[in-house]
């Protein structure tokens, strides 16, 4: 008696081209490759990219206007982070769903390009306005998010369910904005106390 066993589904080899290779680099951030805790270390890279960003403006707005008569550094300072939102925003969703596909794996958790965009959403508050520790409340920040990118409270695990890139981008997004308003309300206790 002849065995005979059940189709085997294969999924067809997909050759990676440079726009998948650039898709994974920016995915990833290579941190994506870490093998514990990815998405925490996304998150990290998101507060160095918020402290590159304060470096950044606080540079730029010397340079330009040594005085300080001009514009002021917190308004250099936002646009930049709003810049920096937008650019891993479109860009992830894009190389998230590259990833997604090459990968043909929903969501797959070496993508952190959504925790550096969520991070920086959690950290507006902070501005540079706040000059006195920002450090410390970027650390509480980071582990704000965190809370809120696990937790995913209500409509966080929705947004996940969807297309590609934009689900996997777009639900942090919303854990960011939770997070950025818990953090506001502690910064204003703190400021006013």
């Amino acid at each position: 008696m002849a065995h005979t066993s059940a189709p085997v589904s294969i999924k067809p080899v997909v050759k990676p081209t440079g726009k998948d290779y650039l898709a994974l680099l920016i995915g990833t951030c290579i941190v994506g490759y870490m093998p514990i805790a990815p998405g925490t270390w996304g998150s990290a890279v998101g507060v160095g990219l918020f402290w590159l960003l304060r470096l950044l403006a606080t540079a730029l707005f010397h340079e330009v206007d040594p005085k300080g008569n001009g514009l002021p550094s917190e308004n250099l300072f936002a646009a930049l982070e709003a810049v920096a939102i937008l650019l891993s925003t479109l860009v992830g969703i894009w190389a998230a769903s590259r990833v997604e596909r090459l990968e043909q794996k929903k969501d797959p958790g070496k993508v952190v390009i959504d925790e550096v965009a969520g991070q920086l959403i959690t950290l507006l508050p902070i501005g540079l306005n706040l000059t006195y520790q920002w450090w410390i409340w970027a650390i509480v920040g980071f582990f704000l998010f965190r809370a809120f990118d696990i937790w995913k409270p209500y409509p966080v695990r929705r947004l996940e369910a969807l297309e590609s890139g934009l689900g996997i981008v777009i639900d942090d997004l919303a854990a960011g904005a939770y997070a950025a308003v818990v953090l506001s309300i502690l910064i204003l206790i703190y400021t006013f106390r």
